[in-house]
């Protein structure tokens, strides 16, 4: 197997998985996240969504195609359109998440699950690039991509105190926002018109 396109398509996906938004959810959560907490959160979510998205790789365009009746460029186009306006967001307001009045009592698995691992890991844009990248290049091609992507922002995550507190200090994370949010919305434009091709291909 060549292993370029596997690490190419890795870091295709950790754009789409989009870290900053992340980092902005675990520095910004109240009350303040423990070491401990963060770590455990950070590696249930990404196992959590790994195991999500290894499954949809797996047998996602049989349930579409088969259960559901919907074609994989539908399923671009949709994910295409929703991560644009989570990257049309971030350029626009410079933030990905809105911080609620109150924070949830949660535990720290409830969190992990949900937001974190979805949608916030294990998004649309996620789901719609892996169903396709599996039906394109393969089951073991797509997971090897998808767990090098999630292992980079396993690791971004943990380090998500430090590095919002650095980015902050040096009046850097505004325009990491919007330059990530940028990058968000030119990969979300890309699904949509790949998604456009291939309805038109097949009409």
């Amino acid at each position: 197997m060549n292993i370029a396109p596997v690490f190419e398509n890795a870091f295709y996906l950790l754009a789409l998985l989009n870290p900053p938004s992340k980092i902005m959810f675990l520095a910004a959560y109240e009350p303040k996240l423990t070491r401990k907490q963060n770590f455990e959160l950070s590696w249930k979510s990404s196992a959590a969504a790994l195991v999500i998205l290894m499954i949809l790789a797996a047998a996602g365009h049989f349930i579409l195609s088969r259960i559901f009746r919907v074609e994989l460029y539908s399923l671009q186009i949709t994910g295409g359109l929703v991560v644009s306006v989570i990257g049309w967001t971030a350029v626009n307001e410079g933030r990905f998440v809105k911080r609620t009045p109150e924070p949830e009592k949660n535990t720290m698995t409830d969190i992990s699950l949900v937001p974190l691992a979805a949608p916030l890991i294990a998004g649309p844009g996620m789901i719609a690039a892996t169903i396709a990248g599996s039906f394109a290049d393969g089951f073991v091609h797509t997971s090897l991509s998808l767990a090098i992507a999630i292992f980079i922002n396993f690791l971004l995550m943990l380090c998500s105190g430090s590095i919002n507190a650095f980015l902050t200090r040096t009046h850097m994370l505004g325009p990491l926002i919007r330059l990530s949010g940028l990058v968000t919305f030119a990969v979300a434009m890309q699904m949509l018109v790949n998604g456009i091709r291939a309805c038109f291909k097949i009409a």
